[in-house]
């Protein structure tokens, strides 16, 4: 057709054909063009690769008046300004000097300016990593999978250590922040997963590692410390350079990728324990790791060996156990058996559990709970407290662990079922009575499922038909007699001894 270029594409096309032996006529109908423009192409005219580029323009330039004057004065002061900014700048300053529709005209100018006359722009050198040399590890959202735990959702990150050779890797789920016990606790599981030690460990500037904010002291005495014991030489990337921790950075959106794909297959997101979520995580992970044995191999043969021993990986803390039998530790509220009142606990603190120590002895066991906003949480086990406000049940009517004595919903609304029918005294009695027989006969469930039976018939909690229907009844030890023995038996066998010595 007149007036529409031919593209290389038809040319190597017709000539392509012509090669196969086909007519000029059929090798220009099957390149897309007249006949006559196949005569004049085996003729030897200019074909389109060979054009001349085109100087001169087909419509007056929108972007004149202002490109000089206001346009590169902007860019030459910030280079990354984008088209749409430049719009709304000038129309600040003079209304309807540039339009809208101008913007992709703007845009493509902007771009040639940036790359003949703009700044020199980063360069990212892509690295070679020898087996065995070096491990990343860094921190990753995961609510973002939508995980329901116990019924409710999930807050929690992703702790990533990956080998940047073989690709092998290990993830830990996170229920806290990025703190220097989850680093360190998900590192130390790593390796000793792993059962060998990389030269060097690359991290991007985790405040769980590194104190950003001190001039003069960057490395965290901790952190150092961890590394030392390990052998390993830590790296972080440069501030506000997050793409030199790219090898491990790119394996966080492969990694959410492939979890939230396999929650999907399971037909559920919802899990009972954080436990079980972190064994569907192992599972998923353990089969890519598979997959990767041959270059595993390669990078064990190269690494270190563990140390003899494990290091530090929690963060520790002394408290006094009050009068109220309570620690307090990291700003929550946590109750103790009362016979450690007045005693003095090394807590240490891992990411998930608090365990604590009395001298050398381990003594309890907590789970880990975090403060949510200002208000101060309190962790309420009344196993714990039971025993001595069973002596003094009007106590738990003002006591202000009242809130944390209400195992499950069934209890709270027995509670208040007998503090509307009773009188004060005999209402807490019953219900501390009744939180007595859950802790002695660990019997808390079936007792919540008889509390909801008792409330469903309209009738109030009783202590004494409690017990009878959950608590095991007393198990009766059978009488046995025994006789003494007939001491004149005895005398008859010294006689029959000494009558056979004869």
């Amino acid at each position: 057709m007149p007036g529409v270029w031919v593209t290389d594409r038809q040319v190597r096309r017709y000539m392509e054909r012509r090669r196969h032996g086909d007519s000029q006529a059929v090798a220009s109908a099957k390149a897309g063009f007249s006949e006559r423009t196949g005569r004049r192409l085996e003729a030897g005219t200019v074909r389109p690769a060979q054009r001349a580029p085109r100087h001169w323009r087909t419509r007056s330039d929108p972007l004149a008046e202002v490109w000089d004057e206001l346009i590169l004065p902007m860019l030459r002061q910030v280079p990354h300004l984008r088209a749409t900014s430049v719009i709304e700048q000038i129309n600040l300053q003079q209304p309807g000097r540039l339009d809208e529709r101008h913007r992709r005209t703007l845009q493509r100018r902007i771009a040639h300016w940036r790359a003949t006359e703009g700044p020199e722009r980063e360069v990212i050198f892509r690295q070679d990593h020898p087996p065995g040399f070096q491990s990343l590890c860094d921190f990753t959202e995961g609510a973002s999978l939508k995980v329901m735990i116990n019924g409710r959702p999930f807050e929690h990150l992703l702790f990533h250590f990956w080998l940047a050779f073989s690709g092998w890797q290990y993830v830990k789920v996170i229920e806290g922040g990025e703190s220097f016990t989850a680093l360190t606790e998900g590192m130390q599981e790593a390796l000793w997963q792993l059962g060998a030690v990389p030269q060097t460990n690359r991290t991007d500037r985790l405040s769980a590692a590194y104190r950003n904010l001190a001039p003069h002291d960057d490395a965290s005495a901790g952190y150092q410390a961890f590394c030392d014991h390990y052998g390993i030489e830590p790296t972080r990337n440069n501030a506000g350079v997050s793409h030199e921790n790219g090898s491990v950075e790119a394996a966080h959106g492969h990694l959410r990728r492939a979890l939230r794909e396999a929650l999907a297959l399971r037909g559920s997101l919802a899990f009972t324990d954080v436990a079980a979520y972190q064994a569907f995580v192992d599972e998923h992970v353990g089969r890519r790791n598979a997959r990767r044995r041959a270059e595993l191999t390669l990078e064990l043969a190269q690494m270190k060996p563990l140390p003899r021993f494990k290091t530090t990986d929690f963060s520790l803390v002394t408290v006094t156990v009050t009068a109220t039998s309570t620690i307090s530790v990291r700003d929550v509220l946590y109750t103790v058996p009362s016979r450690l009142i007045g005693s003095r606990l090394r807590v240490h603190v891992y990411d998930a559990r608090l365990v604590c120590y009395l001298g050398t002895t381990q003594v309890l066991t907590l789970k880990r709970h975090r403060r949510r906003g200002r208000e101060r949480l309190q962790v309420v086990d009344y196993r714990h407290i039971i025993g001595a406000l069973v002596k003094k049940p009007s106590a738990f009517r003002r006591s202000v662990l009242r809130e944390g004595m209400f195992p499950r919903q069934v209890f709270r609304r027995a509670w208040e079922a007998l503090d509307e029918a009773l009188e004060p005294r005999r209402a807490c009695r019953t219900y501390v009575a009744l939180l007595h027989l859950a802790a002695t006969h660990a019997c808390e469930a079936t007792l919540a499922t008889h509390l909801e039976q008792v409330l469903a018939e309209g009738k109030l909690p009783d202590l004494e038909t409690a017990r009878a229907a959950v608590a095991p009844p007393p198990s009766k030890i059978p009488h046995i007699a025994i006789s003494p023995p007939d001491l004149a038996s005895y005398d008859t066998l010294f006689q029959q001894k000494e009558a056979s010595d004869v």
